[in-house]
C-alpha cells in the first residue's frame, strides 16, 4: 500500500505537530512515539485518519496502529518530515522512562523481566492444561480420567506434563536470564544464577513445608559457623529477581575495575561466588519469607473478602493494563502458584480480557463507522485470544461506554468465581482458551462466568450505544 506524504503530515498534525514529537520509531505495526505533550494530541483527528487504526499511550510512549507493512513506510515519510532522525526501540524506551515516576518506573522494569519470558509461560499453561484434560477425572468419563479408561494415553499424558513442567520448574533460570539482561549483566550469568537456586543437590523448594510439617531435618551447610539451609527455589520469583540485580552490579563493578585481559579469568568466577554466597545465606532466605508473607497475604485477604475482592479486581483489572501494573501481578500469581498450587488472581484476568472483547464486539453492530466495524471485530478477536490493547485503546476507551460495560460485567463474573472458589494450576491464554489453566473441579464456575462475559459486555454496550444514538 502506497502512502501519501499528505496523510502522514495529517497525522502528525494531530499530534501536536512535529515540535511535539521527541523521538520516534516503530514495531511490526504501531508507530511508538515520546511526545513533549500527549495532552496536545488531537484524538478524534487522529483516529478519524483512515490509515490509524487506533491509539494508546502506555509507558511513557504514545502508539499509533497503523498495521504491519504499511508503517515502515509511513515511519519513513515522518522521518522526513518531522526532521527528528530515526531512532531505535532502546532510544525511545530510554527517553520515555526519563518521564516516568518512581511508581512507573518500578513496574516497567516487572514489565521489562516478565514479557521476555511471558511465552514459555504461556506454552507452558497451555500443555498443562492439555495435560489436566487427559488426567482430570469426570471430564469425559463418569468419575475417571481419559488415561483410566485409555492407559495406553497415560506415557503421552506423562511426556506432556513434563514439558510443560520444565517452564515452571526452571521458572528462575529463565527470571535470571531476563532479570541481568535487564539489570545490564551478562544474561548467560543469569542463567546459571538461576540454575544454580534450583539446583537437584538442594532440597526442593516444594518438599520444604512437608519437611518442616513432619518434623523432618532440613539439610544444611556450617559455613564459618553458621548453618546455611541447603534449600532450593523452585517456583520462586523474589530471590532469583533479588540476587539477578545483585549478579549484575557486582558484574558490571568488576568490568570496570579489571583490565580486559583478566576478565575471563576473574570476572564471571567471582560475580558467581559471590552472588552465590549472599543467594543462599541471606537474599534467598529473606526474600523466601517475603514471598511467603505477600502470598499469605493476598491468600487471607481473598479468604475472608471473596466476593468483595472478586468485584474489585475483576472490575478493575483493565483499569490496571491501563496504567501496565497488571504485569506486577504476575509476580504474585507465579508466586501464588508455588506456594499454594494455584492461582485465584488469574481466571479474572481471563475474564476481564472476554469482557473487554464482547464489548467491542458490539461496537460493530453498534457503529455505522465501516473503519470502526472492521477495527471492532479483529480486536474482538484479539482480545477473545488474550491481547486486549487493541480492544482497549483503540475501541471501548475511545468511545468509554463499552470500557464500563466490560467493567461491570467482569465484575460479576469476578464475584461468580471467587465464590466457587475458581483456581487456576498455571498461567495460560487470557482469554477463551483460559479455561483449558482452570483447575480440574472448577470448569463448571469459570463457565459461567465466561458466559457472563461473552454476553452481559455485549448487550449492555449494545442497548446503550442504541439508546444513546436515539
Amino acid at each position: 500500500m502506497s502512502v501519501s506524504r499528505e496523510v502522514v503530515e495529517e497525522i502528525v498534525a494531530a499530534l501536536g505537530g512535529k515540535e511535539n514529537i521527541h523521538t520516534a520509531t516503530h514495531c511490526v505495526t504501531r508507530l511508538r512515539l515520546v511526545l513533549n505533550d500527549e495532552g496536545k494530541v488531537d484524538h478524534d483527528k487522529l483516529n478519524g485518519i483512515d490509515l490509524v487504526k487506533g491509539s494508546f499511550s502506555t509507558n511513557g510512549q504514545f502508539q499509533v496502529v497503523i498495521g504491519q507493512g504499511t508503517v515502515d513506510e509511513v515511519y519513513k515519510k515522518m522521518v522526513e518530515i518531522t526532521g527528528i532522525g530515526e531512532a531505535s526501540k532502546d532510544d525511545v524506551k530510554s527517553a520515555a522512562a526519563e518521564r516516568l515516576n518512581p511508581l512507573q518506573k518500578a513496574v516497567k522494569v516487572l514489565a521489562d523481566i516478565f514479557i521476555p519470558i511471558l511465552p514459555a509461560i504461556v506454552t507452558a499453561g497451555l500443555l498443562m492444561g492439555l495435560n489436566n484434560i487427559l488426567t482430570g477425572p469426570g471430564i469425559f468419563y463418569d468419575g475417571k480420567s481419559v488415561i483410566d479408561v485409555h492407559p495406553q494415553w497415560a506415557d503421552l499424558a506423562n511426556i506432556i506434563n513434563l514439558i510443560a513442567n520444565t517452564a515452571f520448574v526452571f521458572l528462575p533460570a529463565l527470571i535470571g536470564w531476563s532479570a541481568v539482561k535487564r539489570f545490564e549483566g551478562s544474561p548467560l550469568l543469569g542463567i546459571v544464577l538461576g540454575l544454580m537456586l534450583v539446583h537437584p543437590d538442594l532440597l526442593n523448594a516444594w518438599d520444604y513445608g512437608k519437611v518442616v510439617e513432619e518434623g523432618g531435618k532440613i539439610p544444611t551447610w556450617n559455613l564459618f559457623g553458621m548453618d546455611v539451609e541447603k534449600v532450593g527455589y523452585q517456583g520462586q520469583v523474589l530471590p532469583v529477581l533479588v540476587a539477578a540485580y545483585v549478579l549484575a552490579r557486582i558484574e558490571r563493578f568488576l568490568n570496570s575495575k579489571i583490565p580486559d585481559a583478566f576478565k575471563l579469568l576473574i570476572v564471571a568466577p567471582i560475580t558467581l561466588l559471590v552472588t552465590g554466597f549472599l543467594a543462599f545465606i541471606a537474599i534467598g532466605p529473606i526474600t523466601f519469607a517475603i514471598g511467603n508473607l505477600i502470598t499469605d497475604g493476598f491468600v487471607s485477604i481473598f479468604d475472608n473478602f471473596a466476593a468483595l475482592g472478586g468485584i474489585i479486581y475483576g472490575g478493575l483489572y483493565s483499569l490496571l493494563v491501563i496504567t501496565g501494573m497488571h504485569h506486577t501481578f504476575l509476580a504474585v500469581d507465579l508466586q501464588l502458584i508455588s506456594a499454594t498450587g494455584g492461582t485465584f488472581l488469574w481466571p479474572m484476568l481471563a475474564l476481564s480480557n472476554i469482557a473487554q472483547g464482547s464489548a467491542a464486539l458490539a461496537m460493530m453492530y453498534v457503529s455505522k463507522d465501516e473503519k470502526l466495524k472492521g477495527l471492532s471485530l479483529t480486536s474482538a478477536v484479539s482480545a477473545y485470544l488474550g491481547i486486549t490493547e487493541p480492544a482497549m485503546f483503540g475501541v471501548n476507551i475511545r468511545f468509554k461506554y463499552p470500557f464500563i460495560a466490560a467493567m461491570i460485567s467482569s465484575a460479576i463474573a469476578g464475584l461468580i468465581v471467587m465464590l466457587s472458589g475458581v483456581k487456576a494450576n498455571s498461567i495460560g491464554v487470557g482469554g477463551v482458551p483460559g479455561f483449558l489453566s482452570i483447575a480440574e473441579g472448577y470448569w463448571g464456575a469459570f463457565f459461567v462466568g465466561m458466559g457472563v462475559v461473552l454476553v452481559l459486555p455485549f448487550i449492555l454496550t449494545y442497548l446503550y450505544g442504541k439508546l444513546k444514538k436515539q
